[in-house]
This record gives structure tokens, C-alpha cells and sequence, in this order.
């Protein structure tokens, strides 16, 4: 099973993509909310991303920024950014990640539990390519069998957290203990997590955003 052609036809896609709930927040809140919120934590957390990237060049060979395309909206591909987290020479390899993972190198496993690594994506939301709260972007791989159904998270723009980020926040740890982790999350955590960004694409509301974001700052720090 292969992608629609939704980079080269939006409409194609609008006909295989289920679309999410809309409303004024939805259409045109979000948005507004995302660039100035994006705008404020890249100009506010720019003294921490130089001192991780200083850190992550002191620790381990390799470029600072780690790039891999997912499949954002209207299956559009993009390069989501991330602090690199794993040996250069091993980045490329499973996309799957377990806990204790040997990929990961000592200060991966630092910026790893709290997320830091994830903060670069503040300059895809800046952009236009994320939201701060939806349905995590995938890899090609998986999107391709995603059901008509499950296709309802390709209508939105791809988010930072959102509510299946919460439930799995301790993911790595679940996929540890799967005797095949790639399968365990194929057919058990994806289809879930699918599921759970579905029904928070029929509830979107700025009340609702601003909680999960909350949560979601909240778990890491307590």
C-alpha cells in the first residue's frame, strides 16, 4: 500500500483523509496561538539551545541537529528536527527506540527524559510544518497503512504533544519489555495512539490545548 499523492495533489488527499472537526479555533486560533507561542520559546529558550548544542558537540562526533522526514498534513513530507540524541554512525538505523537503547549516547539519555531534544521542533511549528498540540507525525512507513479512518490525523498539522504523547510518555520503557518492539508498536501502540489523536481531533479547543500542554510540561518536570 502506498501514499496517496497528497504532495502532489491536495485534493487527492482531501478525498483519501477523513477531515478533522473545524471551528474559528481550529481555522484560525491555532495558528495565531502557534506562531506567537513558537516566536516566544525561540527567542526565550535560545541561551539553552546553545548550551545543548555546545554539550552535544563536546560529548559526541556528529552534527547537533538530527533531521528525519515525516509525513505531515495533507501527507505532506517534512524534516522534523530533534537534538541529536544517538551516536551519529547509529542514527540511521531502527526507528524504534527502547529503553537502555546502546544508540543512545550518555546525554541523549539526559535530553531524552525531558523531551529537550524535541524543542528544535518549535522552529517546525514556527514554520508552519507542526502545531504545538496535535497527532505526532509518523514515518512514511507506517502512514502507509494507515485505514481510511485512521487518516483523519493527515488533515490537521502535526503536533508537539497531544494526547496519546501523555498516555505514552513512557513508551521506550513498554517497547523494552516487547520480545519484538517494531511489532508491539505496528499493532499494539500505534493503533492507539491513533485512535486517541482521533477523538482529540473531534474535541479541538483552545481550553483543551492549553490543558494538554500544561500536562505535558507537567510530566516532564514532576
Amino acid at each position: 500500500m502506498s501514499i496517496p499523492a497528497c504532495e502532489e495533489d491536495n485534493a487527492a488527499c482531501e478525498l483519501h483523509c477523513p477531515q478533522a472537526k473545524l471551528g474559528f479555533y481550529t481555522s484560525y486560533g491555532k495558528r495565531a496561538l502557534d506562531l506567537s507561542t513558537s516566536a516566544v520559546g525561540l527567542l526565550a529558550l535560545s541561551p539553552l539551545f546553545l548550551a545543548i548544542a555546545i554539550a552535544i558537540k563536546l560529548t559526541s562526533r556528529g552534527r547537533v541537529l538530527f533531521r528525519q522526514t515525516r509525513i505531515g498534513r495533507h501527507g505532506r513530507p517534512f524534516s522534523i528536527l530533534k537534538f541529536r540524541s544517538m551516536y551519529s554512525s547509529d542514527a540511521d538505523g531502527s526507528v524504534i527506540t527502547v529503553a537502555g537503547d546502546r544508540r543512545v549516547t550518555p546525554l541523549g539519555k539526559f535530553l531524552r527524559r525531558f523531551k529537550l531534544d524535541e524543542l528544535p521542533q518549535l522552529w517546525n511549528v514556527f514554520r508552519g510544518e507542526m502545531s504545538l498540540v496535535g497527532p505526532r507525525p509518523e514515518v512514511s512507513v507506517y502512514v502507509a497503512h494507515y485505514t481510511p479512518k485512521q487518516r483523519v490525523v493527515l488533515s490537521v498539522r502535526p503536533g508537539i504533544t497531544d494526547p496519546s504523547s501523555l498516555a505514552y510518555r513512557h513508551e521506550e520503557a513498554l517497547l523494552e519489555a516487547a520480545t519484538d518492539p517494531e511489532c508491539f508498536y505496528r499493532m499494539h501502540i500505534l493503533p492507539d495512539k491513533l485512535a486517541r489523536s482521533s477523538a482529540y481531533l473531534q474535541n479541538i479547543s483552545f481550553s483543551g490545548d492549553l490543558r494538554i500542554i500544561l500536562q505535558t510540561l507537567g510530566s516532564f518536570l514532576f
